[in-house]
């Protein structure tokens, strides 16, 4: 898979969506939070690479 940007844009629960920084029109990637790096919250700019997010500042 190609590298990707997202950033948080809700969450609910256990559960995060995540918007592609790069695309106007897409849908949301629904997401566990227990797959993404401790401390995100709602507005947290995430870089997916490998299976694997890391926060991006």
């Amino acid at each position: 898979m190609e590298p990707k940007d997202y950033i948080i844009v809700k969450i609910e629960g256990e559960y995060a969506y995540l918007r592609r920084t790069d695309v106007v029109e897409d849908e949301d990637l629904f997401i566990a939070m227990a797959l993404l790096p401790a401390g995100v919250d709602v507005g947290s700019k995430l870089h997916y690479e490998m299976l694997e997010y890391t926060p991006v500042e």
